[in-house]
């Protein structure tokens, strides 16, 4: 997967928007002000920090060693830092930023998450 490639994705989701609250150089992708992404799209090897259930996350890690590990900097029971061009297929990168997403849309309250449902 290509940076371009992963801001698409990123952004392809319903109300996501890009954030540099950080620096410049690190793209921090939101659902109504919650992060589900987080990358710096010019590093290589091109990494992405997602949200992850504490189950899946230790399973990921075990069956990808050095490609999906504990988040950088964030909760490792609750992030995985994933290396998106690496080796990893193209459709499990999609799934897992897709997961993140998820995840973090069902820890909205209902009003926000009704809200992401209207047209």
């Amino acid at each position: 997967m290509t940076p371009q490639e992963l801001r698409a994705l990123c952004l392809s989701f319903n109300a996501a928007v890009e954030d540099f609250p950080f620096n410049p150089e690190t793209s921090v992708f939101k659902v109504l002000g919650k992060m589900f992404a987080l990358s710096a799209l010019d590093a290589r090897p091109l990494t992405v920090n997602l949200k992850c259930d504490p189950d899946d996350a230790i399973r990921l890690r075990a069956d990808h060693p050095g490609l999906v590990v504990p988040g950088w900097h964030m909760s490792k029971r609750h992030w995985n830092t994933v290396t998106a061009d690496a080796g990893l297929p193209d459709r499990l990168v999609r799934e897992l930023v897709e997961d993140s997403y998820d995840l973090v849309v069902a820890g909205l309250p209902r009003t926000e998450r009704l809200r992401l449902d209207r047209p």
